[in-house]
């Protein structure tokens, strides 16, 4: 049965909020506000925050720098993942993946259709893994964040969260790598 084991510690993952945005700034970015809220009352570390443009460069450098950091664990993104010609967000982050996680969009999909329907087609929520390093794309609503980190992250960034949860897997993401490789 899936949940909590309460038997098991809690470990605080440390976790770098972007979003993606040509408008937003930190005081009108309700989406970014409300996923460090959430990330941090379930007990995790706010690793750095961040707003940049639309824009593929920009949004590469930037986790990039997180990717390299080895106080970051965990990058999640809001905006920038529709279907609009400004919208590179998931080209970005596909560009690096070493590994992609399908099922983390198409989960994010199924659990918004029965809020705004056939609307969700639009997503392209997606995550993947680079260098030991989770990245988690959202889209820029504040109502998706909510979804993205209540159905789902708040969950498999959890290490009590059974039958598994990526937290567990965090010291393995690497095991493909010679030891000079990181």
């Amino acid at each position: 049965m899936a949940g909590i084991d309460e038997s098991k510690p809690f470990l605080p993952v440390r976790i770098a909020i972007l979003t993606v945005s040509d408008t937003r700034t930190l005081e009108n970015d309700t989406s970014g506000a409300t996923l460090v809220a959430r990330l941090e009352g379930a007990g995790h570390v706010l690793a750095d925050r961040a707003i940049v443009k639309d824009d593929v460069a920009a949004i590469r450098a930037r986790l990039e720098r997180w990717i390299a950091d080895p106080e970051v664990d965990v990058v999640i993104s809001t905006g920038g993942t529709g279907v609009t010609g400004r919208d590179v967000t998931p080209e970005a982050f596909q560009g690096l993946y070493e590994k992609e996680i399908p099922g983390f969009g198409e989960l994010f999909r199924f659990l918004s259709y029965p809020k705004i329907g056939t609307s969700t087609i639009q997503s392209r929520a997606t995550a993947g893994v680079v260098r030991g390093t989770y990245l988690f794309a959202l889209p820029g609503s504040t109502g998706a964040c909510k979804d993205g980190w209540d159905g789902i992250l708040v969950w498999q960034l959890d290490s009590r969260y059974q039958p598994c949860n990526f937290v567990e897997m965090m010291p393995r993401l690497m095991e493909h790598m010679a030891p000079a490789d990181h």
